[in-house]
Formats: structure tokens, C-alpha cells, sequence
């Protein structure tokens, strides 16, 4: 049985009496599919299980964790603010000093220290990726929400929009949006979470699509549920898990895109800017001295995207209904 779908009736009165026992599996945090689960177990708490015996989910747990904390903590963390150059007196035209009990990593060519200006690229990493991700979240539900509700004309609109935009190679269209709108942070920011809109708006949207021919919704209409109440109680929080997941994929994502448009130099910030993606611009002429500058930023965004990616993967298997009927 699908989510939230009731049991199939024989006459008019036990379709109209079913609906009164699903509130559980309709307004509950499982999504409508523990009506489905005989154990009473909700979808999301067996997801949760799931991905904490699975040591793909805890290592992409613990990537993404040490990232956040390293971010959050930056302050307390580096031995150097982000725009300092305690280094810069040591450096030569043709010697960057190396790793050293004073610099763990080394410096760069203007003297910055490595290991500080990589904690603060975190900080930087971290605020673009997720205020890019919600940007695109938020922009693609609300086009998602139009269509799935209203359908018709609307959904045509919206879905010839998606289209468009998803046309254009996502990398190029944010390079072209942060062009335009300057060469910031919040540039970059509103670059990526303009490509993300098409992503999550077609997602709910076919998700609701499905939903909406489910039994349970049926019901509710036969009920005399009116159409909002119908989208906004059952149809949307049975729709939004796919898009959860691609958030977190999505992360990845964004991370990766943020250090190339601060690699095109659409970052905004001076040279010596502690920016993942600004490090590996600046990195480019000393490939031969101290090809260090430019393997360590990389890493850092690998293995931050890594981490993303192992979260996303995992959660959408936990999530998967074929899946969870072999367990």
C-alpha cells in the first residue's frame, strides 16, 4: 500500500468512514506512510535507524559535522584572523616558506597563513552553500506549490520557466547572474540559488502530482475538504521528502560552484581573500614553488562535497520505499 492510501471499501459509507482513521498517518512526522507500517513505526524514525547502522551515513555524518564545527568555531580555531598576513616579510619572489611550528601549513604569497585562511574558508564555504541552498529551496517549493496546487495554465507557466531555465548549463547561468549582479558574496549567493529553483520546483511538483491521486486525498475531498486544506494538510507534507533529500545533495553542490565562481574571480574581495576558490586562483603561479596552495583548498572542497554527498545518498536510500519492504 502506498503512502497514506487507505484501505480499499466496498460501499459509499466505508469510504466516507475511513478517512476518520488515518489523522495519524495523515498529520503525523511519517509522512502518511505509517498507516502502511504495521509496527507503528514512523518513516522518518526508521530512516533515522537506517542511516545510523549504515557507514556510508556516518562517515558522511562526520565530514559534514567537523565542517560545521570548523566553521562555527573558526574565531577560536585559527591562530590568524582572515585578513592578516603575519607571514608576508618571509616571503620571496622565488621562496614561500613552508610548513613550520609557527605556520603549520606554510604560507601563501602574500604571507597569509594556509591552515588559518583553509578554517576561514569553511566559515565562507558554509555560508554560501546553505543560504544558497534555502535561496534555492524556497524560490523552487513556491513555483513547486503554484504548479502542483492550481495546475492548468499555472503549471504550464511554471513548468515552460523550469524549462527554460534548465536549458541554459547551470554553471554558466550562475556565472552569467553573478556578473551581472557584481562581483560579492551575496552575488555568488543569489547565482546559486537562482540554478537551484528549477531543480526543487520540478521535484515537489511531480511529487504532488503523484500524491494527489492517492486514495487518502481522495477521501479527504469527498470529505469536503476544500482545495487548500486538501494541498496544505496532506498533499504538501507527503511531497516535500524527495525534496529534502536533494537539498542535501544539493549542498554538495553548492560548495563546489561557490569556490568556482570565487575561482573566476566573481567572488569579489581581494586576492588574498580567505575563500577556498580564491586560494586556488591565487595558487595558479606557484603550482611550481608550492603546489601545496593549490592541493590543499582542492581537498578541502573534495572532501566537504564528499561529505554532502554521503548524507544525500544515504538519506534518499532510507527514504526509498522499495528499500525499506526488504528490510
Amino acid at each position: 500500500m502506498s503512502t497514506g492510501e487507505l484501505p480499499p471499501t466496498s460501499g459509499a459509507g466505508g469510504a466516507a468512514s475511513a478517512p476518520l482513521h488515518e489523522p495519524a498517518s495523515i498529520h503525523g512526522d511519517d509522512g502518511g506512510a505509517a498507516g502502511a507500517d504495521h509496527s507503528g513505526e514512523g518513516v522518518w524514525r526508521r530512516a533515522w535507524r537506517t542511516l545510523r547502522r549504515n557507514p556510508v551515513a556516518i562517515a558522511g555524518f562526520v565530514i559534514v559535522a567537523a565542517f560545521v564545527i570548523v566553521a562555527v568555531l573558526a574565531p577560536l580555531i585559527a591562530p590568524y584572523g582572515p585578513h592578516e598576513l603575519p607571514g608576508r616579510t618571509d616571503v620571496r619572489p622565488t621562496y614561500i616558506p613552508g610548513p613550520s611550528a609557527e605556520y603549520w601549513l606554510g604560507v601563501d604569497r602574500y604571507g597569509g597563513d594556509v591552515f588559518s585562511k583553509l578554517i576561514w574558508g569553511a566559515r565562507a564555504s558554509l555560508l554560501v552553500g546553505v543560504v544558497s541552498t534555502l535561496f534555492g529551496l524556497t524560490g523552487g517549493m513556491l513555483i513547486g506549490l503554484l504548479a502542483g496546487w492550481f495546475g492548468r495554465w499555472v503549471d504550464f507557466a511554471a513548468m515552460r520557466l523550469v524549462d527554460l531555465m534548465l536549458s541554459v548549463p547551470s554553471l554558466l547561468l550562475a556565472v552569467s547572474i553573478a556578473a551581472v549582479a557584481g562581483q560579492s558574496q551575496m552575488a555568488v549567493i543569489v547565482a546559486i540559488g537562482v540554478v537551484q529553483v528549477p531543480i526543487f520546483a520540478r521535484l515537489l511538483r511531480g511529487s504532488m502530482l503523484a500524491q494527489r491521486g492517492q486514495d487518502y486525498v481522495l477521501a479527504a475531498s469527498a470529505l469536503g475538504l476544500t482545495r487548500r486544506s486538501v494541498t496544505m494538510s496532506h498533499v504538501l507534507p507527503n511531497s516535500v521528502g524527495p525534496v529534502i533529500v536533494q537539498a542535501t545533495l544539493t549542498l554538495a553542490t553548492a560548495v563546489i560552484e561557490a569556490a568556482a565562481l570565487s575561482f573566476l574571480g566573481l567572488g569579489g574581495g581581494e586576492p588574498s581573500t580567505a575563500e577556498w576558490g580564491r586560494m586556488l586562483t591565487a595558487a595558479q603561479q606557484e603550482l611550481a614553488v608550492a603546489p601545496r596552495l593549490a592541493i590543499l583548498p582542492g581537498l578541502c572542497i573534495a572532501i566537504t562535497a564528499l561529505g554532502f554527498t554521503l548524507v544525500g545518498e544515504s538519506l534518499r536510500e532510507a527514504l526509498d520505499p522499495r528499500n525499506r519492504t526488504r528490510r
